[in-house]
């Protein structure tokens, strides 16, 4: 028997081994440089959250005295002791990466002054800034034991202080001033043009806590500056609901402004700042010294988005335009039309999110349509979705919003687009109190011909017009009978709480994923036993549940062949010696933020076959969406769909061997070599149409026959 460390990767380390993948793609000379620095940033920002709820919830296990293991065994304080370590060196990558990437901004013409290098225009441009748009919003604040540390937001940067007597430069006391969120980190300097010139050299910026060390003088009158450095906090950010409060939105009101005040976690100084202040602030913010980290070059690395300039445009990716499906186009925009015609998959952000909106914009004009239901668990401030539920229930249609208040970090939008709802005559529903509502559904009822017909929308992302611009998900339009009728049942089970007493086609958590899931593995081991091949295609952000991965590795050892493009957390261990020698797993990390899941199943055929069982869903392989939430996950039977997700979609992903790594049995991630024939699957979807999506001017063949793919694209395909 195969024991827990060598059967299990840990999640926590799995996330970081993740992250360390982003940071590379930040050295990677293949992108533009301000994409470079963009991936730095989302690092950053990846690693903050990571923090602000992994981190605290591990803190939280240990000081409550836990001591449950998790499947590869660690007690809560190993791995948090192993996560810590990890967590820093990847803080000191992020280090190392910025100093590469300044010097290389330096030489492009993009740099950041210091105020000491800066001559008289510039100090009073600068002066005149300072009085006008920073001084009015600054509270300076001494630090002194008759002035407790003032408080610091989750996230919050702070410029601390040490001041001196002008006269006698004697330490007089420590100050401390919170830099605004309402201005940026990095101010523009104004272009200097050099006589003949057209464009400047340079694009200058001045960062917002030197500008205010600069003029720290009328902040605090008669004093000097002896240090000054920032300091950054993090926060835990989990909360607790009162799942049966009386009033369920106050509730979460009320907890969420408990979490802006969460217990601190994270202490991270600038190195200008005296040794002794970091054990200091960590007593007065409650930090040990092994959460507090000194950082030699930047505070703050997620501020360096800033830094993306419009007027580089030869630093950044050439721009792109999705594609919007031809196929509505030939039926000049009428999305029912199209979707009667034949089941269509838009592939995004390679296609357009609009023809979702459209598709609910359609469906709030249209007098024949009698009911809309949709599922929001994340959407954007200014949503187009939730301006066309408005819109149909102002017509006097019967619109249901099954809004998710628990969606992390997107709370307190819920709630205010749940209010704007109900004035507008939604019905709006919160569902469960102990699972969240995570499936991507919209279902329209439309009056055709004297009866009522059903148009579905399953989606594996979210219902986000700006996220849909940069993360790869499917959106899925049907109107067959069985997925729509299914669809209601969901709905019904989410509003009502009543199980449904049968599905035809759905599968849905937390009833049925799972065990739907372990029969379709265990027909592909069946398949072995009977001398037909078994195959198995996986595609989706994280594979953590230890009865799942259990159920693989059975699969694997009868001799099923699978594949796992993992983009995330990956528990896990493939090509383990009579464990998970059938085992190959991949993740794709690059322009786009790999987001679609696709469960794919030869049924007894080499693979891509058109019998195999083809799944899309909005679940990953987790123990909280197979059991904790609210999950669909939908058959595709139509041929050219199917011949989309498995010929073209999962297959290119595949072949992929430019933004590939593949991950060894020590738990390691290596880059693969693109070798003599270099293919991104980023850039192939970017330049050819999706098959589902073609309008009058496709072939009648399924794929172009230079895109059909070969039985083994590449190695990874290999039996």
């Amino acid at each position: 028997m195969v024991t827990s460390p060598e059967r299990f990767l840990n999640r926590e380390l799995s996330w970081l081994d993740f992250n360390e993948r982003v940071i590379e793609e930040a050295e990677n000379t293949r992108n533009p440089l301000l994409e470079r620095v963009r991936f730095l940033s989302i690092s950053s920002s990846n690693l903050d959250e990571f923090y602000s709820v992994r981190v605290a919830g591990l803190v939280g296990q240990v000081r409550e005295g836990m001591v449950v293991r998790s499947p590869d065994g660690l007690t809560p304080i190993q791995q948090l002791s192993q996560v810590r370590q990890k967590a820093r060196h990847l803080l000191a990558e992020q280090q190392r990466v910025w100093h590469v990437l300044e010097g290389e901004l330096k030489d492009a013409g993009i740099v950041i002054l210091p105020t000491d290098s800066l001559d008289e225009t510039d100090l009073a441009q600068l002066s005149m800034l300072f009085d006008e748009r920073v001084f009015p919003v600054l509270t300076p604040m001494a630090v002194d034991p008759s002035h407790p540390l003032p408080f610091i937001p989750n996230m919050g940067l702070a410029l601390h202080l040490r001041l001196k007597d002008a006269a006698s430069s004697t330490h007089v006391m420590d100050g401390l001033i919170l830099l605004p969120a309402q201005v940026p980190r990095f101010l523009r300097l104004p272009a200097r043009l050099k006589e003949g010139q057209e464009t400047p050299d340079q694009i200058r910026f001045v960062l917002l806590e030197d500008l205010i060390t600069l003029f720290a003088g009328r902040l605090f009158p008669g004093l000097v500056i002896g240090a000054a450095g920032v300091l950054r906090v993090i926060r835990d950010t989990d909360v607790e609901f009162e799942d049966e409060a009386e009033d369920l939105v106050r509730s979460y009101e009320t907890a969420l402004k408990q979490r802006r005040r969460g217990v601190c976690i994270h202490l991270a100084l600038d190195r200008k700042l005296p040794d002794t202040l970091g054990r200091e602030m960590g007593e007065e913010l409650g930090v040990g010294e092994e959460d507090v980290v000194v950082l030699p070059c930047f505070v703050g690395v997620t501020d360096l988005k800033q830094l993306i300039v419009d007027d580089r445009p030869d630093l950044v990716f050439p721009a792109y335009t999705p594609r919007f499906p031809e196929r509505v186009l030939d039926y000049d925009g009428d999305c029912f039309a199209a979707i009667r015609a034949k089941d269509m998959l838009v592939h995004h952000p390679f296609e357009s999110f609009d023809v979702v909106v459209q598709f609910l914009r359609q469906a709030a004009l249209d007098p024949n349509v009698l009911a809309i239901k949709q599922t929001l668990y994340r959407t954007s401030r200014d949503s187009p979705i939730v301006h066309a539920l408005i819109e149909a229930a102002e017509a006097g249609k019967s619109v249901t919003a099954m809004v998710e208040l628990r969606a992390r970090f997107d709370e307190e939008a819920n709630i205010r687009l749940s209010r704007a709802l109900e004035a507008a005559g939604v019905q709006v529903v919160f569902g469960f109190a102990h699972l969240k509502t995570h499936a991507k559904l919209s279902l329209v009822v439309r009056r055709e011909n004297g009866s009522l017909r059903s148009y579905a929308h399953f989606g594996t992302g979210n219902y986000h017009p700006i996220t849909a611009r940069i993360y790869t998900d499917l959106s899925f339009f049907t109107c067959d009978p069985k997925l729509a009728s299914d669809s209601a049942r969901l709905f019904n089970y989410m509003t009502g709480y009543a199980i449904p007493a049968k599905m035809d086609a759905l599968a849905f958590s937390p009833i049925t994923i799972r065990s739907t899931l372990e029969q379709l593995i265990q027909d592909e081991i069946d398949h072995v036993k009977e001398g037909r091949p078994g195959r198995i295609w996986l595609k989706m952000n994280s594979l953590v549940d230890a009865e799942l991965i259990d159920k693989l590795y059975e699969a694997s050892q009868a001799g099923v062949k699978i594949i796992g493009i993992i983009r995330g957390i990956c528990c896990l261990r493939p090509g383990v010696p009579g464990l998970s020698d059938n085992i190959e797993i991949k993740s794709i990390v690059g322009r786009f933020l790999e987001h679609a899941r696709v469960f794919a199943f030869g049924n007894g055929h080499r693979m891509p076959s058109a019998k195999a069982k083809v799944f899309i869903s909005s679940a990953d392989w987790m123990v909280r969406n197979m059991d904790w939430r609210v999950e669909a996950m939908v058959p595709i039977t139509n041929p050219t769909v199917h011949a989309q997700i498995l010929g073209q979609i999962m297959t290119m992903n595949i072949k992929d061997n430019l933004q590939s790594w593949t991950l060894t049995r020590d738990g390691y991630w290596h880059r693969v070599s693109p070798g003599a024939h270099p293919f991104s699957a980023h850039e192939y979807f970017m330049n050819n149409p999706s098959l589902s999506g073609r309008g009058s001017a496709a072939r009648e063949k399924v794929l172009p026959e230079a895109h059909r793919p070969r039985e083994r694209p590449d190695r990874i395909l290999e039996d």
